[in-house]
């Protein structure tokens, strides 16, 4: 059901710098990429469809490559998270 959209999930969390705002714009960018591709396909364009597939994520890598070195992931990423044990008194 992704279509292989998770590798564009990902991005959008990077280019988003980790943050709920920035990721969900990162999100409208790459979903206008997609829109975009599906627009021009429709058009009739004499370009190759698989050209046209491949741009959001062509759009996706250009964005990580902007950021590479830049943004930096949570501290508390992969760690298991443990409730403490509370007690009520």
């Amino acid at each position: 059901m992704s279509a292989g959209k998770g590798f564009i999930a990902i991005a959008a969390l990077i280019f988003g710098r980790w943050h709920p705002v920035g990721s969900a714009l990162a999100c409208l960018l790459f979903g206008a990429t997609e829109a975009l591709q599906l627009r021009i396909q429709a058009l009739g364009a004499n370009i190759p469809y698989q050209f046209l597939v491949m741009l959001p994520y062509a759009i996706a890598l250009l964005a990580l490559v902007g950021l590479a070195g830049k943004s930096t992931p949570p501290k508390a990423l992969g760690t298991p998270y443990f409730r403490e044990n509370r007690h009520s008194d």
